[in-house]
């Protein structure tokens, strides 16, 4: 079958989970097509879970599409996970896709708690449609975008949906500097690896709140 390894479900894309499969059953257009499935599972991963970078579980445990449901929050890779294993679900080839971008649009303590403007394995997903492998970054939820005063991602299901090089007023806002590759499965420990190369204060979990963050500060 083509594309059989991207429909099967893997440690963290577990799309067999119960709880995964109920939610996709529960967010399915009646009779949609293909595309509009994908679609549609995208916009509900993207609104429906809070982005969070501040609590980072990196464990294959902590990372499963079914722990996002349960917490209702991630952030882009585990979201892009999440949306992942929702595809196969429903049927549709999905896998990983990472990069990694510099971010000129953050707040305060995560540019502390990173100590860089270099987002490393920035996650999302790709997916089979039409015969070809679309990009869906379902990262950020509507709701923080209006935080940021940023466009949020929109996802056709035709054309890649990658985050934006410039915000509304011009301004840098993402840049890729580096194509990961796409995985079958989540690639845990080279993210481990790299991290801990680079980020320090980031690998303990916060308990502040990131989307107060971002409100606050695109107030001033």
């Amino acid at each position: 079958m083509e594309n059989e390894e991207y429909l099967v479900p893997t440690p963290a894309i577990n799309c067999d989970h119960p709880d995964v499969i109920q939610f996709v059953k529960q967010h399915l257009p009646a009779e949609g097509s293909t595309l509009e499935n994908a679609v549609s599972l995208y916009y509900v991963v993207r609104d429906l879970f809070r982005y969070d970078p501040y609590r980072l579980e990196l464990t294959v445990e902590g990372m499963q599409a079914s722990a996002t449901l349960a917490k209702g929050y991630g952030w882009c890779v585990s979201k892009a996970v999440l949306l992942a294993a929702c595809c196969r679900a429903a049927g549709i080839p999905a896998r990983l896709g990472f990069g990694d971008v510099r971010n000129h649009l953050t707040t305060n303590r995560l540019r502390d708690m990173m100590q860089t403007d270099i987002f490393y394995w920035h996650g999302y997903a790709e997916i089979f449609l039409h015969e070809k492998w679309v990009k869906a970054t379902p990262a950020f939820n509507l709701e923080l975008c209006e935080k940021f005063n940023l466009a949020p991602l929109e996802f056709d299901g035709t054309t890649d949906s990658v985050l934006h090089p410039f915000d509304p007023s011009g301004n840098r806002h993402m840049e890729y500097v580096l194509d990961r590759g796409h995985y079958a499965d989540l690639p845990l420990g080279d993210i481990l690896d790299t991290f801990k190369m680079h980020y320090g204060r980031m690998m303990q979990e916060t308990v502040a709140d990131f989307s107060a963050d971002a409100e606050r500060e695109n107030m001033t």
